[in-house]
């Protein structure tokens, strides 16, 4: 494994801003951290890449533990935090070779030229960092983060901000440069954990509520209910409806009705058997696919 957190606890005055909070990355996986405003995904985050210290439990990073001042194991993560805090006033090529010289880098020019070609900063290079777009300002914080080669890398909220075209940029990027790291992101932006990660977490009041792929915890919703949207040719009944197996709620009462039902079966097939059997024919009838954000609001609401 790349990263192993284990029990780690951080507490703020009489706020614990995380709590027990265990997990593992494996080398080359992409994980998503979401969470409501307040979660504890910051927090997590500065622990993993050691500006925060736990109040207790630990952190692995490639088998030896996180603590102190060895900046042997601080060498092998990139962090991009998530106010991307960079030189203004710094060319974007004499940034990337200052923050290279901090890490002692050998043949400096050429690694960072090598990371200019890579995050696209080539047309920009000779530009100040002040005068950048926020999406080119980003870059450059991935620029950063990458210099040294990490083998870990921790990216907070890494789109935010930016527009749709500069979003999808950054994506492709971080989708790139993650075929030989390990990625862990944080974020709110729900296309991006399903386009992007291999694995979701959810965080909410410093506890991992839930953990598994896009697919997966998308599929935790429709085990409970089920959202069937029917159009009836003529106007029915909410008693009629109501003998419907597995009909727990009804949304309204017109030829379009959505139904709410329990159970992890397709129920289209009790729908069409219903109408046969009360002479209705069926104009509309389709099963709502389960959304990550709908299961991220229950999960955390329940939670």
């Amino acid at each position: 494994m790349s990263v192993l957190v284990e029990s780690v606890t951080k507490i703020y005055r009489d706020q614990k801003a995380l709590d027990g909070v265990s997990f593992t990355v494996n080398s080359g996986e992409i994980v998503g951290i979401l969470g409501p405003n307040g979660a504890g995904k910051s927090t997590l985050l500065k622990i993993i890449t050691s500006f925060l210290h736990p109040d207790g439990g630990k952190v692995w990073i490639n088998g030896s533990i996180i603590g102190g001042n060895n900046l042997a194991i601080k060498s092998q993560i990139g962090y991009l935090p998530e106010n991307n805090p960079l030189y203004s006033d710094l060319y974007v090529h004499e940034y990337l070779v200052y923050v290279a010289n901090i890490y002692h880098l050998k043949a400096v020019q050429s690694r960072v030229k090598e990371i200019i070609g890579l995050t696209g900063l080539e047309p920009e290079k000779h530009k100040k960092i002040g005068v950048l777009s926020k999406g080119y300002r980003q870059r450059v914080g991935i620029a950063q983060a990458l210099i040294h080669d990490p083998s870990v890398l921790i990216l907070d909220e890494p789109t935010s901000g930016l527009d749709p075209s500069q979003i999808v940029e950054i994506r492709q990027l971080i989708r790139k440069i993650s075929t030989n790291k390990t990625v862990i992101l944080s974020t709110h932006i729900m296309q991006e954990v399903e386009a992007l990660c291999d694995r979701i977490m959810i965080i909410n009041h410093g506890k991992i509520v839930a953990t598994d792929s896009p697919t997966n915890i998308k599929a935790l919703a429709t085990k409970k209910v089920q959202k069937v949207l029917v159009e009836f040719d003529e106007t029915i009944t909410r008693e009629l409806l109501l003998k419907l197996h597995g009909v727990i709620e009804i949304s309204s009462l017109s030829e379009k009705v959505w139904l709410i039902m329990g159970g992890d079966t397709d129920l289209r097939p009790v729908v069409f058997r219903f109408a046969v059997e009360n002479g209705l024919t069926i104009l509309t009838l389709n099963k709502q696919e389960s959304s990550l954000e709908n299961v991220f609001l229950e999960i955390t609401k329940q939670s």
